[in-house]
């Protein structure tokens, strides 16, 4: 088993959609170990996007992603990174599968409604950055 973070983005939080987004990672076959809805700070923001400091969308992903709240999860299950980026779909909404994620509720590229881990290491320092071991239970 495997585990990776999900969010669901400040899009998807105030249109009150995370329920239906849920059923889509659930009826996938991920088990969802750990949730919680919080609203980041700008520092947080900044932090956990450190890695696209120096590319020209950071300041409006710090802001929309402080805009509303969020909800962060663990998703578990075989080979669940991999397996979350297909049901997520691409970043663009507008070339992503039928019946993914991001085809079903994103607005846009930017308000694309969900966010995953994109490798093992990337999971290990996402999950850790918004829960302690004692929060997610398998």
């Amino acid at each position: 088993m495997q585990r990776t973070l999900s969010i669901i983005k400040p899009d998807a939080v105030m249109r009150n959609i995370t329920g239906k987004v849920n059923a889509m990672i659930e009826d996938s076959g991920l088990r969802i170990v750990a949730q919680k809805r919080i609203r980041l700070t700008a520092a947080q923001a900044e932090e956990f996007y450190g890695e696209h400091k120096d590319k020209a969308f950071f300041g409006g992903l710090v802001e929309y992603m402080t805009s509303a709240p969020i909800v962060v999860q663990v998703l578990e299950g075989k080979d669940a990174i991999a397996h979350y980026r297909k049901i997520m779909g691409a970043t663009n909404p507008a070339v992503a599968d039928e019946g993914t994620i991001r085809k079903t509720f994103a607005l846009s590229i930017t308000q694309n409604t969900v966010h995953g881990s994109d490798s093992e290491e990337s999971a290990k320092r996402e999950v850790s950055f918004f829960f302690n071991h004692i929060e997610v239970v398998g």
